[in-house]
C-alpha cells in the first residue's frame, strides 16, 4: 500500500537545511500540508533569519505542495504555542510533529561551560517538549498523531567531545517510551530516528567519500514510514545511506543472590551471569522491572 498524507497536516522542526529540510519535502511530495520551522541560526545556535524556512516553503509551494515558514525558536515555549496556533487557524489540525532542530556546542567535557550543556539541552529536549506539549491535547482530541524525536548514537552509545548532545539525545528515548504509554490510546504513535546523514553538523567529522553516500534524502523515507498511518510506535530507528536497523534497549535476565543483606563480592563473583544479554528482554514499562526483581524475591524468601 502506498504511503501518502493527504489532508494530513506536518510540523518539521529544524527544517531549513540538511534532514529536516528533506523530511518536510518528503512529506510534502505526498500530499501533506506543512509548517515549515526554522530559527535559521548558526550551527551553535547563534543568529536567527527567517530565510532558511522561506527557501524550504518556497520550494514546497512552487512544486505543487502547500507549506508556510515558521522562523519560532523551538527553545521559547511561547513562540512554539504561537506557531502552533497558527497552524490550527490556517489548516484546523496538526497530525504529525518531526522534532529535527539542532544545534552543537562540541567540547569535552572538561573544558565545556555549563551555558553551553543548557543550551543544547534547551532547544533538543525543551525544544522537543515544547512542540510536543504544544500539539499534544490536538492529538487527543482529534484521536490521531505521529510524532518523531531525533535521538542520536551519540546518545545511544556515546561520543567523546558531545556530553551535553549525548545527554539530550538520551533523554529524549526516555520521553518517548513515556508518551507511548500515554498516548496509545489516543492513537498518537511515537519513534525515534536515529540518523546518520551528510549535514552542516557531520561535514568536519567524515571524509568526503563518505559524506557522498551520507545523503539527509537516504533518511527520509525511513521517517515517513515512521509518521504513516500504519506506524508503528515506540521505535528506535537507525538510518543512514540507504541501510536500516532498529535499537533495542534490553534487560538481561539477572540473578536472584542469596543472602540479606547481599555482599558486593556476591555480586562481583556472579557479574558475569548477571551481564549475560541471552535472553534479555525488552521491557514494555518501568514497573515490570519492578515486577520481575519483586516476584523472584518472593519467590526466593523463605516459607513461613
Amino acid at each position: 500500500m502506498s504511503i501518502r498524507f493527504d489532508q494530513r497536516v506536518a510540523i518539521v522542526t529544524g527544517a531549513g537545511n540538511g534532514l529536516g529540510r528533506a523530511h518536510a519535502l518528503g512529506l510534502a511530495a505526498r500530499g501533506a500540508k506543512v509548517v515549515v520551522n526554522d530559527l535559521g541560526g548558526a550551527l551553535d545556535g547563534s543568529g536567527s533569519s527567517a530565510r532558511a524556512a522561506e527557501r524550504v516553503a518556497d520550494e514546497i509551494n512552487a512544486a505543487g505542495g502547500e507549506a508556510f515558514a515558521d522562523a519560532s525558536n523551538v527553545a521559547d515555549a511561547a513562540a512554539v504555542e504561537a506557531m502552533v496556533s497558527t497552524t490550527l487557524s490556517r489548516y484546523g489540525r496538526v497530525d504529525i510533529l518531526v522534532n529535527n532542530a539542532s544545534i552543537l556546542r562540541d567540547k569535552s567535557f572538561a573544558k565545556m561551560e555549563l551555558s553551553d550543556f543548557r543550551t543544547v539541552m534547551d532547544v533538543h529536549v525543551m525544544g522537543a517538549v515544547h512542540c510536543t506539549k504544544a500539539v499534544w491535547e490536538t492529538m487527543r482530541t482529534q484521536n490521531y498523531g505521529r510524532i518523531l524525536f531525533t535521538t542520536s548514537s551519540s546518545g545511544l552509545y556515546g561520543n567523546f567531545g558531545q556530553a551535553n548532545y549525548a545527554a539530550a539525545k538520551a533523554a529524549l528515548i526516555g520521553l518517548m517510551n513515556t508518551l507511548h504509554l500515554e498516548g496509545a490510546k489516543y492513537n498518537i504513535r511515537l519513534n525515534a530516528l536515529a540518523p546518520v546523514a551528510a549535514t552542516r553538523m557531520t561535514q568536519e567529522l567524515m571524509p568526503k567519500e563518505a559524506l557522498g553516500l551520507l545523503k539527509p534524502e537516504a533518511v527520509t523515507p525511513g521517517v515517513l514510514f515512521l509518521m504513516s498511518e500504519n506506524a508503528p510506535s515506540r521505535v528506535i530507528l537507525a538510518a543512514g545511506a540507504g541501510g536500516f536497523a532498529v535499537t533495542h534497549i534490553i534487560e538481561s535476565e539477572g540473578l536472584q543472590l542469596p543472602g540479606d543483606p547481599v555482599t558486593p563480592e556476591a555480586i562481583a563473583a556472579a557479574f558475569a551471569d548477571i551481564s549475560d544479554a541471552e535472553n534479555g528482554k525488552a521491557l514494555q514499562g518501568a514497573f515490570e522491572q519492578t515486577a520481575k526483581f519483586v516476584t523472584r524475591a518472593l519467590a526466593a524468601a523463605p516459607k513461613s
